[in-house]
């Protein structure tokens, strides 16, 4: 079975206070985007799973890599038999973008179809919470409201069909931990659920901020710049993702037309653009 693990964006992230256990409860809307991952999985002869890995990231060892830890984690609720996995990594690590998190999501639910085990999704996202915050979102790979640590997930009621989207990944990577390091919790005076119910896109640049950035920014300049550039270019909104380091822009211009001016603006950055469907 081939799969192709997207990544994603955040439309806003509020980190809104530190929990008693240490991580930290958020406000942010997750939103699907087909810069792709490719991930095959066939029935093995050997005795034990094998994990083959292409592209970015090979040096990560395979008991560290999220697809292995996937299918441990279902193993341990149901009887798979031994794979070959075999994952060709596009889409950049350290840019908050998701791209592990949803290798790990679609590997559960390639095990779970391959092998008729018949596990619901919400059961699959209870499993993919263990692996990792960003996990369960990819399990259902449609616009979700993410709250508490980023796992508790409800639709979302928003789309940018037609727009097009640019990525542009500068050559840092950033932390989780580190990103997390710089910011101060607190509560906005309007949730982003109620922001992005009340507003278009054309308001967004004012009123949908993502907190990392301010944690970012005074360390890595370049991912500010690269913000300022995409609306230089006539970005309606522009954003870091997640905790970075990747920062997108949403037209209304082709995607096509939209591609040249990245390609020249950002030389040396990983360059992704598309129209969002």
């Amino acid at each position: 079975m081939i799969v192709f693990p997207n990544a994603k964006i955040n439309i806003g992230l509020n980190i809104l206070e530190k929990r008693p256990d240490g991580y930290h409860n958020i406000e942010t809307v997750m939103y699907p985007v087909p810069w792709r991952d490719i991930l095959e999985i066939v029935p093995s002869n050997g005795s034990r799973i094998a994990l083959h890995v292409s592209g970015r990231g090979v040096a990560c060892p395979p008991e560290k890599n999220l697809v292995m830890k996937a299918y441990n984690a279902l193993g341990a609720v149901a009887a798979l038999p031994p794979v070959d996995i075999f994952l060709h990594k596009v889409i950049p690590d350290g840019a908050g973008l998701g791209g592990g998190s949803s290798d790990a999501a679609f590997t559960l639910k390639a095990l779970n179809s391959m092998f008729s085990l018949g596990i619901s999704d919400d059961d699959l996202a209870g499993i993919a919470a263990t692996l990792g915050a960003d996990c369960p979102f990819f399990i259902h790979n449609k616009p979700m409201l993410a709250t508490g640590t980023g796992t508790t997930l409800t639709s979302f009621d928003i789309s940018l069909a037609g727009k097009s989207i640019a990525v542009v990944k500068p050559p840092v990577s950033v932390p989780t931990v580190v990103a997390y390091s710089g910011v101060k919790p607190h509560t906005p005076p309007r949730s982003l659920n109620d922001v992005l119910r009340g507003e278009g896109i054309a308001a967004w640049k004012d009123s949908v901020k993502n907190d990392f950035e301010q944690s970012i920014f005074p360390v890595h300049p370049v991912v500010e710049k690269i913000k300022h550039i995409l609306y230089n270019i006539g970005a309606e909104y522009a954003s870091m993702s997640g905790s970075g380091s990747a920062v997108f822009g949403i037209f209304d211009s082709e995607s096509d037309i939209l591609a040249e001016s990245a390609a020249k603006m950002f030389a040396g950055h990983d360059i992704f653009t598309a129209l969002l469907e």
